[in-house]
């Protein structure tokens, strides 16, 4: 397991940031549970938003697409996100800081705006994600594909997702925006494509380490 980390994020620099929840429990249940916590990312993103999410939330699909074109225009973003897996007990992203102490506030409103729509839909009191997140500065190109790779073959590793396929449709990783699937992406893909001239060539070097991630996460037990 890796440590907690201590000192502030840097400016500037990129991380793989991840949380789990407390005890273990399961607090991504459906798919609305997914699609909240995808909106609350996508929209704690932007830093000086005014509207309050509960406003953004009411909008129809449509409305949202055209009000955070508009917030992006307008905005700064807090974090840039290159990566995310939403999975059932956990999450994990890659994010650039783009401000300073930018992650720290990304991730306390939305994990805080996630407790909150999950303690009321489940009539529960408590803290929902362990106290801090832990971040892990990415030192070089290498480190980040691996990265990369690691949080879209989660599903795969812990069994949520069996044929390689799957990946490509399954909306609460980040593969699809990889791969053209998503309209209206909030991920940031230019680092991968400054790697990676095709579709093709980024599919197989995900797709080359199935097998073996799925024996390193048992065997460091990564994702318990």
């Amino acid at each position: 397991m890796m440590p907690y980390r201590t000192v502030p994020c840097g400016t500037s620099e990129t991380y793989h940031v991840f949380n789990r929840s407390v005890a273990g429990q399961t607090i991504f249940e459906h798919a609305k549970d997914y699609q909240r916590m995808y909106d609350l990312l996508n929209f704690y993103r932007f830093s000086g938003v005014k509207d309050s999410f509960s406003h953004f939330n009411r909008l129809s699909t449509e409305a949202k697409v055209l009000y955070l074109s508009n917030v992006k225009a307008m905005h700064s973003t807090l974090v840039s996100i290159s990566a995310f897996a939403l999975m059932p007990t956990h999450f994990h992203m890659v994010v650039r800081q783009e401000q300073d102490s930018g992650i720290s506030m990304f991730l306390a409103r939305v994990q805080n705006g996630y407790a909150k729509y999950f303690n009321i839909k489940r009539k529960r009191f408590g803290a929902m994600f362990q106290s801090m997140y832990k971040a892990v500065r990415i030192e070089s190109e290498e480190q980040y594909m691996h990265t990369i790779r690691y949080i879209h073959l989660n599903p795969m590793t812990v069994g949520m997702l069996v044929q390689a396929q799957e990946l490509e449709q399954y909306p609460w990783i980040s593969y699809m925006d990889y791969v053209g699937n998503r309209a209206d992406s909030m991920v940031d893909t230019s680092f991968i494509w400054e790697q990676f001239h095709s579709i093709e060539s980024f599919r197989a070097f995900t797709l080359d380490q199935i097998d073996y991630q799925r024996t390193l996460a048992f065997v460091l037990r990564m994702d318990e």
